[in-house]
């Protein structure tokens, strides 16, 4: 009986809590490339290029991508399904594509639920600022609002590792 009350506490303060908590998740990081807009935007707007990069591909090297859609751009797909938890399953689309400023990508975990990601790429000089930002809602999900107090803890440190390989990358390539 004691159990059973201990556990209704449980639930009853984590609906208190997660009542009160945001219903939205926002993730951020930048950098500054030395490289012109339309060299890094290839690599983003191009799924084919964006294992290249990505922070993920290192984590499971033998995970499994599909690609679909045009090469690039509005409508390209990758789906990827893995073993490693900390890359999972899942797909991505890129649903806006301006060239050189922006991208947008609708990404689906399945039963984890769908979030959107987004590159915004500002021309400074002969460099590029990159933000990479990751937008969530969770609505009425309590767990999903408590679980999204830890995302950036989670999330930003793969997003800071990306943007610093994109920017290796990208400078690279221009150096020639």
């Amino acid at each position: 009986m004691k159990f059973l009350k201990y556990l209704a506490g449980v639930v009853l303060l984590v609906v208190i809590v997660g009542l009160f908590l945001p219903a939205t998740t926002h993730i951020e990081r930048e950098v500054l490339i030395q490289a012109p807009p339309q060299v890094v935007f290839g690599y983003i707007n191009d799924y084919r290029k964006f294992n290249q990069w990505s922070p993920w591909f290192k984590r499971d090297p033998e995970a499994k991508y599909e690609y679909s859609g045009p090469a690039s751009g509005v409508g390209s797909k990758m789906r990827w399904e893995s073993e490693h938890r900390e890359v999972g399953s899942g797909s991505q689309e890129i649903v806006e594509s301006k060239p050189y400023r922006l991208i947008k990508v609708l990404l689906d975990f399945g039963t984890q639920g769908q979030s959107e990601s987004s590159w915004e790429l500002t021309a400074i000089e002969s460099a590029t600022r990159v933000v990479w930002s990751l937008n969530m809602t969770h609505g009425w999900d309590l767990l999903g609002r408590i679980f999204g107090l830890m995302m950036d803890a989670m999330i930003g440190p793969d997003y800071e590792a990306g943007l610093e390989n994109l920017k290796q990358l990208a400078e690279a390539d221009v150096a020639g």
